[in-house]
């Protein structure tokens, strides 16, 4: 696609939504499981927190999808979280948010896909076996479909994500119903006890407390991904604010919904999910090896009639579906964040760089190399990868809603307008309630998860903040280096150019870098040659002396057969004894056509060009010969892929004024 056609890549509402709300949608099918998976620490004793706790995450995702529409208005440029931090509290704590949050797109495409596959399994438990296998091969898929472009992924994943959303709303109303006409779902972990691990099953006090906060924590997973939407709203069709923060209410509602509904049906078919197999009192079977079904599964299965029944298969199948799908959402995050990360010169400038279908290749396919080693490390096991998740979600909403607070402080302070005042202080108190309320949350979190896995989701936000400070030190003392300070100074002539070409042996390569060297003009040009083997150093002075080549040949000695060292040591000898000349060294070069035969040929001109270019004052020309199936090889009317391109300056940012930026 062409720069130009950047415009039509924009997304309506209908496609925003699967794109960037997959995630908090199809977190509502394992949040509610968290949730029981840790209460259930004392068998069925404590499963009578299960409303209160949902009632809390509900309340949680109103106040965050509130707040975060404060944040779509304010700042319509994109960037989200990390955007209003850098903005309103610091550069720092933007890159303690931009490190959080590109933690948690990692963990978001880990837990989805493992997620979805174990949503697989449930239906088809003969796959177990090749758990890790389907993970890896679904993100490899996702990735791939996202080089093509935003909107193409779009048009892909809309159908999966409404079919389930219809699926779950079916299931609940069908549920209920069934409930009303008194026939109420039954699970078929129903008429298994739990052994609880607690031994007595009687934790009370603070222990108690800490349970529930504990399984609170768990069951705010349903909040992952809300954020999307604010960092990608340059990717919505005008009105964009207006577009996006509408969109952001559509997945509120939707999500809250459907939690609401799977927690509610989970507690009347009185779903027990443990952990552990073995602690099912009573189950048939070797529980060693079998997987319990997931919630949704056995909501399905006892609503619809069965595991054999086919709506039982339509709803696992678009859960599994949705919950690869929702790794998207990281997809089209982290690559966007990656982007202005690298704009503002944190990461690579490769970060920036728009591919074929106008996508930001190179952070797609860093997000899915890292996955892929993430899965394949643990296993694709989503009760071991959970609790590294959601850490760096928190940290985002609060640092957001604080930065917030002070922008709509810096807004009341120079305004005068009545309405805009009201507007203002009105957003001030959602954001301030918001900053107050997912802070609580973070600390929540971090005391119930810091020791069951989440240090390393810590660590690693550290050493990602370590590691943009250190990218940014280099980009700035690059940029502070190459300044000019005095253009006269910078613009002095070498006294004399120094010109050598180098010889391994007299044939059409070689005369044409003399030639060329030749059309230079330098003050000083001779040919040097390496005596490697005495039979080839005399042929190709008798060659020299045969074809009268005015050029004069200077043969270095090499007692241990090595090239690349007498070379450099002669050029740094010449650099020293006339330290304000400049040495030009020519390299004859075969140019190929096909793989295999780099193999054969330029290794001795590589590995030379790759120490010449360490020496100060050297400047090394590369004298290509074209071999007979080099021009075969070259279709210069054809567009490359893998062709390096500059990424597209994104619309509508305006961030906090950075030092000017080093073109290359």
């Amino acid at each position: 696609m062409r720069s130009e056609e950047l415009g039509e890549t924009l997304l309506p509402k209908r496609l925003a939504l699967p794109i960037f709300a997959s995630d908090p949608l199809s977190s509502v099918a394992y949040a509610t499981e968290e949730i029981l998976l840790v209460l259930t620490v004392g068998g069925t004793a404590f499963l009578y927190l299960t409303p209160w706790i949902a009632a809390a995450v509900v309340a949680l995702m109103a106040v965050v999808v509130l707040s975060y529409r404060q944040v779509v208005h304010a700042y319509p440029g994109g960037g989200g979280s990390y955007e209003v931090v850098t903005r309103n509290l610091g550069a720092r704590a933007g890159l303690v948010v931009a490190a959080s949050l590109m933690v948690d797109y990692v963990m978001t495409v880990a837990v989805s896909v493992a997620s979805g596959v174990d949503n697989i399994i449930s239906a088809f438990p003969g796959l177990g076996d090749y758990r890790v296998a389907m993970a890896i091969a679904f993100v490899v898929i996702l990735a791939a479909m996202n080089l093509r472009g935003v909107r193409e992924s779009g048009k892909a994943f809309a159908a999966p994500t409404y079919l389930f959303i219809f699926g779950i709303l079916l299931m609940i109303v069908t549920g209920f119903i069934k409930m009303i006409f008194g026939h109420p779902p039954v699970a078929s972990s129903a008429q298994y006890s739990i052994l609880p691990t607690d031994h007595n099953g009687s934790l009370a006090g603070i222990a108690l407390i800490m349970l529930g906060l504990k399984a609170f924590a768990s069951g705010c997973t349903a909040l992952t991904g809300v954020e999307a939407i604010s960092n990608g709203v340059p990717a919505f069709r005008k009105p964009k604010s207006k577009n996006a923060a509408s969109t952001m209410a559509v997945m509120g509602v939707t999500a809250v919904v459907m939690f609401i509904g799977i927690t509610a049906l989970a507690l009347i078919a009185k779903v027990h999910k443990t952990d552990d197999t073995c602690q099912l009192v009573g189950y048939a079977g070797d529980c060693h090896t079998a997987s319990q079904p997931t919630v949704i599964a056995q909501l399905a299965s006892s609503i619809f009639g069965g595991d054999h029944s086919i709506l039982f298969y339509f709803i696992q199948a678009a859960t599994a579906l949705v919950l690869i799908l929702a790794a998207n959402t990281a997809f089209n995050g982290f690559p966007l964040l990656g982007s202005i990360l690298a704009q503002h010169r944190y990461l690579p400038r490769q970060f920036h760089t728009r591919g074929d279908r106008l996508a930001f290749s190179n952070g797609i396919i860093a997000l899915a190399v890292v996955n892929v080693l993430l899965l394949w490390g643990y296993k694709a096991n989503v009760n071991n990868l959970i609790h590294l998740y959601i850490l760096g979600v928190f940290t985002s909403f609060t640092l957001s809603q604080i930065g917030m607070v002070r922008h709509w402080n810096e807004v009341l302070g120079t305004e005068s307008d009545p309405k805009v005042r009201a507007a203002a202080q009105r957003s001030r108190v959602i954001n301030a309630f918001g900053a107050f309320t997912t802070g609580l949350v973070f600390v929540i979190v971090m005391a119930t998860k810091f020791t069951e896995g989440a240090w390393l989701a810590v660590l690693a936000a550290i050493v990602l903040f370590a590691m943009m400070r250190g990218i940014r030190k280099h980009y700035d003392s690059v940029s502070e280096e190459l300044a000019i300070e005095d253009p006269k100074a910078e613009s002095v002539r070498p006294s004399k150019v120094h010109g050598i070409v180098l010889v391994s042996k007299l044939h059409k390569p070689t005369l044409r870098a003399i030639g060329y060297a030749e059309a230079f003009r330098p003050d000083v040009l001779e040919a040097v040659s390496v005596a490697v083997e005495k039979e080839s150093t005399e042929e190709l002075k008798a060659q020299w002396e045969e074809f009268d080549i005015q050029v004069p040949l200077k043969v270095l000695d090499s007692p241990y057969r090595e090239i690349t060292k007498p070379v450099v040591g002669y050029v740094r000898d010449v650099r020293r004894g006339s330290p304000r000349d400049a040495v030009a060294v020519f390299i004859p070069e075969y140019v190929v056509g096909h793989w295999w035969e780099h193999l054969l040929h330029n290794q001795s001109a590589l590995w030379l060009k790759s120490r010449l270019l360490f020496t100060p004052g050297v400047m090394v020309i590369s004298v290509p010969w074209q071999l007979s199936s080099a021009p075969r090889a070259d279709h210069p009317a054809r567009r490359a892929p893998g062709s390096v391109r500059r990424g597209e300056p994104r619309r509508n940012v305006d961030l906090a004024p950075e030092p000017d930026q080093l073109r290359s």
